[in-house]
């Protein structure tokens, strides 16, 4: 029988996967993996100048791919610093495998160079335990061909999220024999998702076609624009159900919660039976759970469906709770709902209703989408953003305006199209994820949305765009300040302390992002009045075109986005009587209303 070096082992697993790319670092504990992918004719490794930018990267080529990407890592500050990418992948239900290297395993415990041993010998596996699906260390490479089925077996099965495979630097460069790895030539590596039970199916449906006021709340990934059709139900979406239809459907009603839309609410305050798909309802979308906010279970009836079974009933109880594949059981459902109702159902005045109140909000933002003032408005970058881009470009979003204000008043209109961080919330998620989006679609254009904290927090990107032929483009909202923080301060304390940018003379300061961007080889136009910014954007459209990355850079105005929900670290801040302990216990002319001197949140 013949041996080889796990490492080489390791590459052949990978490349009969379909790995196209390792995103990663080096370090001395994975030189010899290193060496075996210099020689894969399939696999390229897209070296990072920083752990957390090649996990994040990882994560944003998943996001397209819907495959788990593959991060690689060296031990103690390696695997510290890759763990913010892991968890965002971890919270928004992103398929990935990281590979870490660690200490010799012959050298358990004598404390060699960088082991993580504060708790138990070697035990670095376990700092991503809480974001991880699973963390195997390897002490056995003949056991590594089973670790590594079940790890790509479980990373994108049931609730798709990353795994970890930590390696002993010395298990890379053990012989083993090939035949260990048979098995992974005959092991399937597609997993069959679960759908509905019929019987459940057609009892979703029954109450579907029977209720006055149905809603369907749409969390991420789902594709539901059929079902909706036929029986008349409105759609409402959390933030990472942005796309899963168009938001021109003429029965999509928008994004629910703080960073909401009023009209959506009607909808779903009104709704007497709600069928949520994939989604969690989690706080922001929900508006801190007040009843009578954003929902109200006193008279609403939650259908619940969702891959993961600990998400079933978490927070609003449900009729029917099931355990499915989103696309499998809406098939299900609209055939069961055709069986009962074979000509469908109409509501007569609903879409003119939601166009009626789509019409109203846009309306609202015209002024200000097309206001020359400068420093520029958000609504007016987005704007022109919108009109310089493809309309399938792929879109990454940071944290602030480029994330919220996009999820409420940026149109998309094909599904897939826009990623956000959501779970986590990472600042720094764009201007990383963007590198493996546009790995995974290198025909389309890819930008990313991002704020000047957020882009200060690992310019780097931009190092590994330039080495890799990577041509993206970041969009850079700088109003000098943790924006949203900033305005969140002033609402409740009128003080911006630790938010804004300034120098010890109290002067406001920002890199010059475009000349640093310049600085690492990226061509770059830091805008001087509003009317640049849509030339500069064409500028990055065509130079993307032509293979090379591209930076705009404007300076934005910090106006809040507008808020018609509620958040309960107002009434923490800010104490209100209509709220105690998180729950509100009273209304002030039937609904919510926040204090006074929380309402405005627009910083200068």
């Amino acid at each position: 029988m013949s041996k080889k070096l796990v490492a080489e082992l390791m590459v052949d697993y990978l490349e009969r996967r379909d790995v196209k790319y390792i995103f990663g670092l080096c370090g001395h504990t994975v030189i010899a993996m290193l060496d075996a992918l210099s020689r894969s004719k399939k696999i390229q490794y897209v070296s990072n100048r920083h752990e957390a930018v090649a996990s994040t990267a990882a994560d944003g080529y998943a996001r397209v791919t819907h495959k788990a990407s593959v991060v690689m890592c060296h031990l103690g500050p390696g695997i510290t610093n890759v763990l913010t990418g892991v968890a965002n992948a971890a919270f928004d239900s992103i398929p990935m495998v990281v590979f870490a290297g660690d200490v010799p395993s012959y050298y358990y415990g004598k404390h060699p160079h960088q082991e993580v041993n504060m708790h138990g010998d070697a035990t670095q596996y376990r700092l991503l335990e809480p974001v991880c699906k699973r963390c195997w260390r390897v002490d056995d490479p003949e056991a590594l061909p089973d670790i590594l089925d079940k790890a790509f077996r479980l990373a994108e099965s049931g609730r798709p999220g990353p795994v970890l495979i930590d390696m002993p630097m010395d298990m890379w460069s053990r012989e083993i024999e090939e035949d260990l790895f048979a098995r992974t030539y005959n092991d399937s590596h597609i997993t069959v998702k679960p759908a509905l039970d019929p019987e459940a199916a057609k009892a979703i449906a029954k109450k579907l076609i029977e209720a006055k006021n149905p809603v369907i709340h749409a969390g991420g990934g789902v594709l539901l624009a059929q079902a909706s059709k036929f029986l008349d139900i409105p759609v409402s979406r959390t933030l990472m159900g942005q796309g899963c239809i168009s938001d021109k459907h003429p029965l999509m009603v928008g994004q629910t919660g703080f960073w909401g839309l009023a009209s959506t609410h009607e909808f779903t305050l009104n709704a007497d039976v709600i069928l949520a798909l994939g989604t969690r309802f989690a706080e922001a979308d929900s508006s801190s759970w007040y009843q009578g906010v954003t929902f109200d279970p006193s008279h609403t009836k939650f259908l619940q469906i969702d891959i993961d079974p600990t998400e079933i009933g978490r927070n609003y109880p449900v009729e029917i709770g099931a355990v499915a594949d989103l696309k499998l059981a809406l098939a299900q459902i609209l055939e069961a709902a055709k069986a009962i109702k074979p000509e469908g159902i109409k509501r007569p005045g609903l879409r003119e209703k939601i166009q009626k109140a789509k019409d109203e909000f846009k309306a609202s933002n015209v002024a200000i989408s097309n206001d020359g003032r400068f420093p520029m408005t958000p609504q007016r970058i987005l704007k022109d953003v919108k009109e310089a881009i493809p309309e399938d470009a792929l879109i990454f979003t940071d944290v602030g305006w480029n994330k919220n204000g996009v999820a409420q008043q940026f149109e998309i209109t094909i599904p897939g199209t826009v990623h956000h961080s959501s779970g986590l919330a990472t600042m720094g998620f764009g201007a990383s994820a963007v590198l493996g989006g546009k790995k995974a679609a290198p025909d389309k254009i890819c930008i990313a949305l991002i704020g000047d904290g957020g882009f200060g927090v690992n310019p780097t990107c931009m190092a590994t765009a330039v080495e890799q032929g990577i041509a993206c483009t970041w969009v850079v909202m700088n109003n000098m300040a943790f924006g949203t923080i900033a305005g969140l301060e002033n609402a409740n304390y009128h003080t911006q302390f630790g938010t804004k940018f300034h120098t010890p003379n109290g002067e406001a300061y920002s890199p010059n992002w475009a000349k640093v961007a310049e600085g690492y080889g990226v061509e770059a136009i830091r805008v001087e009045k509003a009317d640049d910014f849509r030339p500069a954007m064409d500028k990055a459209v065509k130079a993307n075109k032509e293979g090379r990355p591209f930076l705009v850079e404007a300076i934005m105005e910090n106006i809040a986005v507008p808020t018609p929900g509620c958040w309960n670290i107002n009434d923490i801040y800010t104490p209100s009587e209509l709220v105690k302990e998180g729950k509100l216990v009273k209304k002030e002319n039937g609904k919510y209303v926040p204090p006074s001197h929380a309402k405005s949140h627009i910083t200068k």
